[in-house]
Parts: C-alpha cells; structure tokens; sequence
C-alpha cells in the first residue's frame, strides 16, 4: 500500500558477517552494552537501587548500571548544566552527567485516573521542580530526581497501579492505546482490553528483558489511527475481520531515528484473545534473530528490511506461535492528522474534552488541577495522547465550558490555534544529554511568532522540533520538520542550528520529509523561514491541497 511503497528501505548490509544473533548461537556480545546485559539481568538493578545507591547516594553508582542497567527502570542521568551543544559529542559520558535523573512514568494507553495523575503530580512538585513533561510516547516525564528519592517515589506510584519498570532500556516500552479507547464513537473495537491483557502478562518479564534494541508496540482500535502504527516495532491495528468480527491487522518494522523506516503489513488477522500471544511471538523473534552487533543497527526495523515482512511471518508462525494465522484486511484509508484535541462525544453521551501543552510541557501544579477537574465534573478518568496532549474524559455536557475554561487557566488549550495543535518537541538540551540545542521553549516561541504573523491561518499543520538527530518528536514526518546541530555564528562561536524536513507525513500516502542539500537556519532564523515557505504554500496550493501534498510537488526553489 502507499504507506509502504513510498518509504527508503533500510540500507541492507553489503557484507555478511555475525550480527550477534542468538538464535543462529551468536551469544557472545559484541559491545558494551551486550556485555552489561549479559553480565547482569538488568532488572535486578531495583534491588541495588533500593538497597544500596539510595543510600550511599550518587557517587556509590556502579557505571555499568548508571549508564545501561538503569533505564529499565525509567532512570536517565540528565545533562550537566550549562554545557552547550558543541560539547555534546566531544564529551565523555560521565562529564556530561548530572547527579539528577529525568524519571519516566510508564502511562500505558495513556490511562490515569485522577487519583494516578495526582500521585504523579505531587512528585513532580515535591520531587521534581514541578516541571512535568507529557511525551508523544503517552508518558510522564519528571525531572531533578535524586537517587535518595526513587524509592519513596515508587512506593507512591506503585500504591496506585503505576511503575517505571522498562520505561527505557532494550526491552517492551510503554504500549501505545488510543486516549478514547473504550469511549469513541468511530472505534472500530475497544483495544483497551487486550492492550491491558499484554503489560500485565508481559511487564517485568526476564523472557523479554534483553532484546537488541527498544521495542515500541502499538495496540488500539482507533478509527483515526492516532497512535501511528506506522512508526512502531509492532502494531495491531483495528479492522473488521473476513467474518465481519472485528479484530486486528497486524504491522511490524517501523522506526524513526537516523534510519527511518515505515511499517509494514504482514497480512495477518489477529482476534482480540489472540493479541497477547502474537505480541510475545513477534518480540521473541526479535530476541533471538535480531542485530545485536551495532547500536544503531538493531532495531527490528533492520530484521524486517533483510528478512521482508513473508519470511518474518513464516518463523513467527513455525517458531513461535506454531499456527499459522489467517490473511486479513487492510485498515481503512488514514488521516495524516490525528489527535483528540477539542470536545467529542462518547458513545455514551458524555463528551471527552482534549486539550494541548506547550509542546509537552506543563507542571506538577497544572496537572494536580486537571486530577482535580476529572473529579469534580468528570468520571476521575484522564488520557493522555500521542501528540503530548491530555484528555479529561467523562464530561457532561453541561460542564464542557467549565471544563474547558479550568483546562485553560492551566496552560492547556481544548481550541487552539492551527500551530498550537501542531507544535511538538522533544526534551532538547535543557535535560538530554544526546541533545545539540534547547527545543522546548524554542517551540513556544516559534509557535507564538508564528501564530501573530498568521493570525487566520485554519490548515493543519505540524512543526516538530528535535534537539538531535534521533527523532524523539518524528522530525521526519512532521510538515515543518527541525534537526538540531551545532552551528557556529560569523565569530566562531556555537549557535543553535536546525536541518529542515519539509512535508513529512503518516497516513495512507505516508512519505519522510524532503530535506535539501545544505539548507540549515539558525534557531533566530526559523520564523522568518516558516513565513516564507507558509506564505508560498498559501500563494500556489491548489484548492483544499494539504501542506504536505504542496511540498511534494513543489519546485526547491519554492521551499528554500
């Protein structure tokens, strides 16, 4: 389908050498971090940090665990303060290194309860400077953690249902659900049961705690397909069956960073019963076939590109499952916007009111509110949504004014403008220490220039700011793309920079960004350039043409 044929392969290797595949009895690693996997389960780390570095405090951090083996516990060192982007790939790690942590909160399907988010909200505060950040990946991330703090953090988040556990690491992240899931309207089924089936069964489990890379899963039965099956390791993705039952289709290989690749269609039908076990045979495959050699050549993206998505289905069925599955349908056509921002009705009359952040930021304070506001004039149920935004469900419909205006005293706008709903950005420099330039506050400030020079401006429209190249806010498929590096100003000195992806979809006509042969602009340059491209696109797009659809027929010389 289009979403396939439009996409770069993956470079396939030239020459064939050992890839570390276990399955193939390649066991002995071939890095550091193989060999810190190997040398310890990197789950038993809870146990050193409870009993040992909380205690001792920062400097007792064995490195082999500060710098691997804690991420699977949601635990990233943060970036020393005032170190530019210039340093950020001439440092050792340990300089770079702050003696605080950026925590992640696993949200999977993006479901809290108020009480959850309260929880969460009062770390934020007490903890974590009240800077909390909502990820596209349905996260909460917190920063300034102290190691002495961790243990009474995941005492509060666990005595409400929540955890950390393989939030980072090689291992099965967050799992990806519609924010209205169980609610919507145009759902083609209700994923919530067997997203929740699969972290339960799964989370924590040693079998899946050592894969060559990152496993991102998407399950949902969102019509609008809003948590982007095209750029997850796996993904089930609503359809009606041959039957007429509704199940899933079922997609496996996508992944952005420095190698992009879209998904691809096996072509398998999965009932609602069936989506646990398949999820564990399509990870097993990647345990134990996929690239443990190379860092940045392990994703099972690089496996389906070698492989084809034919023989991946033939060793999962054989290997694993030990059944075959049964052809399936394609999903309906989908749209290149998706969010759940603004007011929708339930399927039960209730209305779920969506609303932004400052491109993912808000607060401990904000977000205490908004628990608050779920309780008050809603059914204590909140979403949070693949686009860094939040969801209060439950609302009547004679509260939808109330509701929204309190969102809005908060900083998180239910009707915002073309820009606001379509700024994203990651942590930049500010916290991350593989960053090159800030991005958050960059964003806003794009946003908010942007928005005084189009004040009318009603198209959808994404602009996604990145502060390195591993796309952790999908510079690739953003209309308005940026990639931070490092530039240097007329006096040698550094100065934050982007590289510019133009027309950047997902979608049925699913493309990468066009980038331009030495086409960067400094961080002060990029209203001027969004103006510029904004106002040609105005000027030449034909009809009710989409952004996207302008860049890929447009001359370079209109986009320069």
């Amino acid at each position: 389908m289009p979403a396939q044929a439009r996409q770069t392969p993956t470079p396939r290797s030239k020459t064939r050498r050992g890839e570390g595949q276990w399955a193939l009895g390649y066991r002995e690693p071939l890095n550091k971090n193989e060999q810190a996997k190997k040398d310890d389960d990197a789950l038993n780390v809870r146990q050193r940090i409870l009993d040992i570095y909380s205690v001792r405090g920062f400097d007792s951090i064995d490195p082999a665990d500060l710098r691997n083996r804690f991420r699977w516990m949601g635990l990233y060192t943060q970036r020393r303060e005032g170190i530019p982007g210039g340093k950020t790939a001439t440092l050792e790690p340990e300089e770079l290194d702050a003696e605080f942590f950026m925590m992640r909160i696993r949200c999977d399907g993006g479901a809290l309860t108020a009480e959850q988010l309260r929880v969460i909200a009062d770390i934020s505060t007490e903890f974590g400077r009240d800077i909390a950040d909502i990820s596209d990946r349905q996260n909460v991330q917190l920063h300034w953690i102290r190691i002495e703090d961790v243990p009474e953090i995941w005492r509060r988040i666990e005595a409400v249902g929540l955890s950390t556990t393989e939030a980072c690491g090689d291992c099965p992240r967050v799992m990806l659900g519609c924010p209205l899931e169980g609610v919507a309207e145009d759902s083609v089924l209700d994923a919530g049961p067997a997203l929740r089936e699969t972290v339960d069964k799964y989370l924590g489990d040693p079998a899946f705690s050592n894969l060559p890379r990152k496993f991102k899963t998407s399950i949902s039965g969102c019509a609008r397909h809003c948590t982007n099956h095209e750029i997850n390791d796996v993904a089930f993705v609503g359809v009606i069956g041959p039957d007429g039952t509704p199940g899933y289709d079922l997609w496996v290989g996508g992944g952005l960073s420095t190698n992009p690749r879209f998904a691809e269609r096996v072509g398998a039908f999965v009932r609602p019963d069936e989506v646990s076990d398949v999820w564990a045979a399509v990870v097993s495959v990647f345990r134990d076939y996929g690239y443990r050699r190379s860092r940045t050549h392990a994703r099972l993206k690089f496996l389906i590109a070698d492989w084809g998505v034919e023989k991946f289905r033939q060793v999962m069925q054989d290997e694993y499952l030990h059944r075959a599955l049964p052809d399936g349908p394609a999903p309906a056509a989908s749209p290149t916007h998706r969010d759940h921002v603004g007011v929708e009705r339930q399927s039960d009359g209730m209305l779920a009111i969506g609303a932004t952040t400052r491109a993912g930021r808000t607060s401990g304070s904000a977000l205490r509110e908004v628990a608050d506001i779920a309780e008050r004039h809603g059914g204590a149920r909140t979403r949070l949504t693949a686009q860094q935004g939040i969801v209060v469900l439950d609302v009547p419909s004679d509260k939808e004014q109330v509701v929204t205006d309190a969102l809005h005293e908060q900083g998180l706008t239910v009707h915002p403008s073309a820009f606001a709903r379509g700024t994203m950005a990651c942590t930049g420099i500010e916290f991350c220490k593989l960053a090159f330039v800030e991005t958050k506050a960059r964003a806003e400030t794009i946003r908010e220039e942007i928005e005084r020079r189009f004040p009318d401006f009603d198209t959808p429209i994404t602009i996604n700011v990145n502060g390195c190249p591993n796309s952790c806010a999908r510079f690739q498929v953003a209309d308005i793309g940026f990639k931070g590096m490092v530039g240097r100003d007329k006096d040698g000195n550094y100065e934050d920079a982007f590289q510019v992806h133009l027309g950047g979809q997902m979608g049925t006509d699913a493309e990468f960004g066009r980038k331009f042969r030495g086409l960067k602009v400094t961080a002060e340059e990029v209203p001027d350039y969004i103006e510029r491209v904004l106002q040609g696109y105005l000027r030449r797009r034909e009809g009710g043409e989409a952004f996207a659809a302008y860049v890929s027929r447009a001359d370079e010389a209109w986009l320069l």
